[in-house]
């Protein structure tokens, strides 16, 4: 692995797929006025700094999660603190990386 390959995006369509085959929830970290400008119809909406908040309801859930947002950025925040929560979860990035196979 060569010092460029840690900025490549990795393809994650195909664990996309395989979350969404597996019943997972998406989870849209964005705000509420991203939300309204466009959002994967049956994804949960919970606000990024929200999310502490709302963690045992997400846990009740007893799903996988794929957690979006609108570059990938606050995904990656929301998927590292569910992980360590002990939550089943991926970072989607961009939401229409999810809704194109919804």
């Amino acid at each position: 692995m060569g010092i460029l390959d840690i900025f490549k995006r990795k393809d994650m369509s195909s664990e996309i797929k395989n979350y969404l085959e597996r019943g997972a929830v998406v989870l849209d970290v964005r705000t509420k006025m991203e939300w309204d400008e466009g959002h994967s119809d049956g994804a949960m909406h919970i606000v990024l700094n929200l999310i502490p908040l709302k963690i045992d309801e997400l846990k009740a859930l007893k799903k996988p999660v794929i957690a979006v947002c609108k570059s990938g950025g606050r995904s990656a925040q929301a998927t590292q603190f569910l992980t360590k929560e002990g939550l089943d979860v991926i970072n989607g990035g961009p939401w229409q990386n999810v809704d194109q196979y919804l």
